[in-house]
């Protein structure tokens, strides 16, 4: 295992919801960072932004790590769930609530 397969790994694994994404939850530098920091905040459910614009390493390392080309990509509870398109269609199906919940993370029940 690589260094940055290791530092990845701890990332996913220190929240239940980690969010690897350009820019910060506060301050997403791309539109589709923005729109999942949106549906996460939206159902009040909190999560770590991991910044792949300060790290090029990990900027790629998870790209391979998880066989993903693109950016932003969201892990609940250590595994990938998919990346922009994915998790809106989730939560516009109530998919992603669901998921959520099945693993034990509380959600906006208002939102659901």
């Amino acid at each position: 295992m690589t260094d940055v397969t290791t530092r990845i790994e701890t990332e996913i694994k220190s929240q239940d919801v980690v969010v690897f994404m350009k820019g910060t939850p506060q301050f997403p530098m791309c539109g589709f960072s923005g729109q999942v920091a949106q549906i996460l905040n939206y159902l009040g459910v909190p999560f770590k932004g991991v910044n792949v614009l300060e790290d090029m390493e990990i900027r790629e390392g998870i790209k391979a790590y998880s066989q993903w080309p693109t950016i932003p990509q969201v892990y609940v509870k250590g595994e990938f769930v998919g990346g922009c398109d994915i998790t809106r269609e989730m939560f516009q199906s109530g998919e992603l609530q669901q998921m959520l919940t099945e693993k034990g993370i509380a959600t906006n029940t208002a939102a659901a």
